[in-house]
């Protein structure tokens, strides 16, 4: 029983498989029966010259509203709506890039304090009266830039730049003390009552 497999493997290597004359015509013709060969149609070519189309027409209209920026276009100082345009000077921010940083934090932080108010009617009035000091700040402000654009630079006028907006702050940090005091003094007459 015991057969050496080289031998046999040897011997069917020297014989010709036999297979039935077209037989390869047939499989060929069977497959592409089952899996037809489909051709590219003229759509194809569409969908990327349309593709190639789209992608052009928005650069040009990206190139087009970028040149009709111009480099004299307002710059929003605040967020208060004041505008100072290139043509009457330059702000704290222009100075250097280390009061440009300061005058940004300031800023960024007047926003946040802002945006994080909530007023309601019990304390509007709270709300208007200080709303009504930060505008005179506001105004100070506007004084203080004109002022730094006619002398020039000096550190009277930075420093002063600089107080205001840290006033402006810490009249809105205040501001938003005394709204806290007033929800919980208002929440504990609420629970007092209901007892």
């Amino acid at each position: 029983m015991a057969q050496d497999l080289r031998e046999l493997f040897k011997k069917e290597s020297n014989e010709e498989p036999l297979m039935k004359k077209g037989h390869e015509e047939r499989f060929l013709q069977r497959l592409d029966k089952e899996l037809p060969v489909r051709r590219k149609s003229t759509f194809y070519f569409i969908k990327i010259a349309a593709s190639v189309l789209v992608l052009f027409s928005l650069g040009i209209y990206t190139y087009t509203n970028y040149e009709s920026v111009t480099p004299q276009q307002s710059v929003v100082v605040v967020d208060k709506g004041v505008k100072q345009t290139s043509e009457q000077g330059y702000s704290l921010g222009d100075l250097s890039p280390d009061l440009k940083k300061v005058e940004n934090y300031y800023v960024t932080s007047i926003n946040l304090e802002l945006s994080r108010l909530e007023v309601s009617g019990e304390n509007k009035a709270l709300v208007d009266d200080y709303m009504s000091r930060l505008s005179e700040l506001d105004e100070e402000y506007k004084r203080l830039n004109i002022e730094l654009n006619e002398i020039g630079p000096n550190d009277q006028t930075i420093t002063a730049l600089i107080k205001n907006l840290q006033l402006r702050l810490q009249l809105l940090q205040k501001l938003k003390l005394k709204l806290n005091q007033l929800k919980s003094s208002e929440n504990e007459q609420v629970t007092s009552n209901s007892v």
